[in-house]
């Protein structure tokens, strides 16, 4: 049997310009000129530059977007012709001149792929040959190693191109894929992919040793049992210190950072922090932020439909679609305005907290942080906040950093303050820089150490800092 029950519930539900505006808060600097030309793309009545008698818009607290929408259901032409509504949206502290103008640069490389099947193509093959070759390379991993077992692949080249090979066949092909540049590309595992850059090498005593090792001794070689080593070659100290030194310097991952990567962009600072005579002036990247306004000519449509007498129903359809292009044009603006507003007033939020590291870039400077404090000094939420560390980054006179780098925990110290995670890892990394790398310290005594200087710092947590700084642990930092 049916029931009905009458059940009252309160939502909230995230307005189409909020979504907007919290969409364009998350990207970078780098990627907001594609998202203003994919709008205007969509939108004619969004269009580039600025009016002649433009002034530089003001800070708004407030984002007014959805209240302006439906204030009212008449258009009021002037809200659109309005230049302190329209104007362009550049940032204050707006750098100007030619310098804004000029791209940023993009370094243009070949694939890993391209280059590997241009090689291919200078070998005398024939065909089926050359099938076997695209197979393998097509096999390579991002960091330059084949991992598939040869049955797999013979059983892939049967049902993919009907080509009945043995692993025999696809392993001769695979002998000459090994020849190609970088070295130590198609290895099946580390081992392998050594040994073919030793085999490169001029064969003295010391390569031929570093051979050796990597085939009779490899797992003793990784755990640095030395001593284990020189018993079974009879060696001197010296020659094996000569040997590890060459393997120490090849290449593990001949693929580099990916085999589909063809193009690399350098980090684009979303800030640009500069210090004058120790007064510190913030000023958003606007290069990537090209002046918007609302088009002219769809602005003076309404002002001809407004003349007009004639109003029948076509007019009225076209007036209201290019109503609804002015007003997300205009809600887009609004939206590129709030983004930087909140931008700039979060980065000084992270300026006032963290002062002393702008002013001297030393690491020892750094306060806890988290998302919170700043969130609370801005007033706004830790989301909101969330969303413009992440992916953004600040340039200084100190290099450029991930605003993600200054949020950090705090640790307990014998004065009674906390000292940032940053700081302390920063000592830490100095500890293990200047210790001896014949004798290595624990994690206890950098413990003890951390101790003695005033950190209270338990032996897990001095592990946990040491791996997120990729440093190994003490038997693997010995050096002969």
């Amino acid at each position: 049997m049916q029931r009905l029950d009458l059940r009252q519930l309160l939502s909230q539900k995230l307005s189409p310009q909020q979504i907007q505006f919290i969409k364009l808060l998350q990207i970078p600097t780098a990627e907001l000129e594609m998202r203003i030309k994919e709008e205007m793309e969509i939108n004619p009545a969004l269009e580039e530059g600025r009016e002649e008698s433009a002034e530089e818009y003001s800070d708004s607290d407030d984002y007014e977007g959805e209240e302006e929408y439906g204030k009212n259901e008449d258009l009021d032409i002037n809200d659109y012709l309005n230049d302190d509504e329209i104007s362009g949206y550049k940032m204050q502290g707006d750098r100007g001149g030619d310098e804004e103008e000029r791209d940023m640069p993009i370094a243009m490389t070949t694939s890993l792929t391209d280059s590997l099947l241009d090689q291919l193509g200078f070998l005398d093959l024939d065909d089926r040959q050359y099938n076997i070759g695209m197979q393998l390379i097509g096999s390579i991993d991002n960091d330059g190693y084949i991992r598939r077992d040869m049955r797999a692949i013979a059983n892939d080249l049967a049902f993919s191109q009907n080509i009945e090979t043995s692993e025999e066949e696809i392993e001769q092909v695979l002998h000459m894929i090994q020849t190609f540049d970088p070295a130590g590309i198609a290895a099946r595992d580390l081992p392998e992919c050594l040994l073919l850059q030793l085999h490169r090498r001029e064969q003295d005593q010391t390569t031929i040793l570093a051979e050796r090792i990597l085939e009779e001794a490899f797992d003793e070689f990784t755990k640095k049992h030395y001593q284990k080593i020189q018993s079974r070659f009879n060696i001197s100290e010296e020659e094996l210190k000569k040997a590890v030194d060459v393997i120490i310097r090849l290449n593990p991952k001949p693929g580099g950072a990916g085999a589909g990567l063809t193009r690399v962009q350098y980090i684009i600072p979303d800030f640009i922090l500069t210090n004058t005579n120790g007064e510190l002036q913030l000023s958003l990247n606007s290069r990537n932020a090209p002046d918007l306004r609302i088009s002219r000519s769809y602005a003076d449509m309404f002002d001809a439909y407004d003349k007009s007498d004639k109003k029948d129903k076509k007019l009225k359809e076209t007036v209201t679609f290019v109503k609804q292009k002015l007003d997300a044009a205009k809600w887009f603006i609004d939206a590129i305005r709030q983004r930087q507003n909140t931008l700039l007033r979060t980065m000084e939020a992270i300026i006032k907290y963290q002062h002393n590291f702008f002013l001297e870039g030393d690491e020892s400077e750094l306060r806890p942080m988290i998302l919170k404090d700043i969130a609370e000094e801005i007033g706004m939420d830790i989301s909101t906040v969330s969303r413009v560390a992440n992916s953004k980054a600040v340039q200084t006179e100190f290099g450029i950093y991930p605003l993600k780098y200054f949020f950090s925990e705090g640790i307990a110290t014998d004065s009674g303050e906390d000292a940032s995670s940053r700081e302390v890892k920063h000592i830490l990394k100095e500890i293990i820089e200047g210790e001896s790398k014949r004798k290595p310290l624990s994690d206890e005594k950098i413990e003890q150490i951390l101790n003695e200087k005033g950190y209270n710092i338990a032996r897990r947590t001095v592990a946990k800092y040491r791996e997120q700084l990729n440093i190994p642990v003490a038997r693997l930092r010995k050096e002969l």
